[in-house]
């Protein structure tokens, strides 16, 4: 029989056809002092970054927050996905002393396992050969739900998923069109988030837009298409008053760095999501500099530099196995520079015409 759980709001119940409810058990914690065999009343099963995803919890909020995470998203496949990923989810009693804001991740590993950690109730352990993660969160944390979908949650899979699926991680957004993709790169504010806005805007697939993963031959990326995180800023050049509208009462959130940007869920079926991965065509180093006047918006960087930036800009992934392959791979397609125009719109332009191989064809600075 289907559970019924509360939608992310915790207002209105809805049916989840994928729940289990498992007969729970008690055990006394003098026999079981690690909780190892604690039963998980609550089963999530989710498709995530290629992979097979089981989420379990004795908390419903937790895995509701899974669920405002990965809930209605494509479900994307890669080819050898293996077994599945399992996450377990405990949440702990009220922390004594409540920072105003929660700490930052630490991360450490050692005897082959990788922790989170940001204080003694919030953390993250993972054994990435055996294919499974604890997130424990205290009570208080369902406050932060942000920081603890984030850097909790999202570690955790993000970590699994690239670990056991062979991915490269980095740290840039991914927009695309009949299954090709553009990969976008750039420095915090280079403007990568409005550039994949305004290509949501002209009808490009959205694949994602802060963290992409790539399996390097074939060049397939894959994403968590559900959040567009846009500067207030951003929206002067949207026309579109009900966009305006949307993305204006979306969620403001704060990053570790202070920026702040509304979060607006992109999975209400009017944006069009990559229902796949995508071939990757060419990779784009979004930059903030305005094109001179007469001069087109995209050049190809030569290979040499193609592979300098790449390195400079993903100090994390090129450690990672397959980074050589995915950089020889990628160069090959094409590695550009893209300058800002008079209007975003020119920038999607030219990134339109890299998904048709024509990139000399358009993107003229004013």
């Amino acid at each position: 029989m289907p559970h019924r759980v509360p939608r992310a709001s915790g207002r209105t119940p809805v049916r989840s056809p994928t729940m289990d409810l498992p007969s729970p058990h008690t055990v006394h914690a003098t026999a079981d002092p690690f909780g190892e065999r604690l039963a998980h009343r609550f089963v999530l099963h989710r498709q995530v970054l290629g992979g097979r995803f089981r989420f379990e919890s004795e908390s419903e909020a937790l895995l509701q927050l899974v669920e405002s995470a990965y809930g209605r998203l494509p479900g994307h496949r890669l080819p050898g996905g293996g077994a599945p990923f399992h996450v377990a989810l405990r949440l702990g009693a009220m922390r004594a002393v409540r920072p105003a804001a929660p700490p930052p991740v630490q991360v450490h590993s050692g005897a082959g396992l990788l922790c989170g950690v940001m204080d003694e109730c919030n953390y993250v352990t993972l054994d990435p050969h055996g294919r499974r993660a604890l997130v424990v969160a205290s009570r208080d944390m369902l406050a932060h739900p942000y920081h603890l979908r984030y850097e909790l949650i999202e570690f955790a899979v993000f970590t699994l998923a690239t670990r056991g699926l062979g991915l490269v991680p980095l740290h840039g957004a991914c927009v695309g069109r009949a299954g090709r993709g553009v990969l976008l790169l750039g420095e915090s504010g280079s403007g990568k988030s409005t550039l994949a806005l305004h290509s949501l805007l002209c009808g490009l697939d959205f694949l994602a837009e802060d963290a992409v993963f790539v399996r390097p031959d074939p060049l397939l990326a894959t994403g968590v298409p559900n959040f567009l995180h846009v500067r207030p800023e951003a929206l002067r050049f949207v026309d579109d008053m009900h966009v305006r509208d949307w993305i204006g009462r979306a969620p403001l959130i704060r990053r570790r760095s202070g920026v702040e940007k509304r979060e607006a869920d992109l999975r209400h079926g009017r944006w069009p999501l990559a229902d796949a991965p995508l071939e990757l065509a060419a990779a784009v180093f979004v930059s903030p500099r305005p094109a001179a006047a007469g001069t087109a918006l995209l050049a190809r960087l030569p290979a040499e530099e193609a592979v300098t930036r790449l390195f400079a800009s993903q100090p994390y992934a090129a450690g990672q196995p397959g980074w050589h392959h995915f950089v020889q791979q990628l160069t090959w397609r094409g590695v550009y520079e893209l300058r800002r125009g008079t209007h975003p719109r020119a920038s999607v332009e030219a990134l339109q015409a890299l998904l048709t191989d024509a990139p000399a064809a358009v993107g003229v600075g004013g």
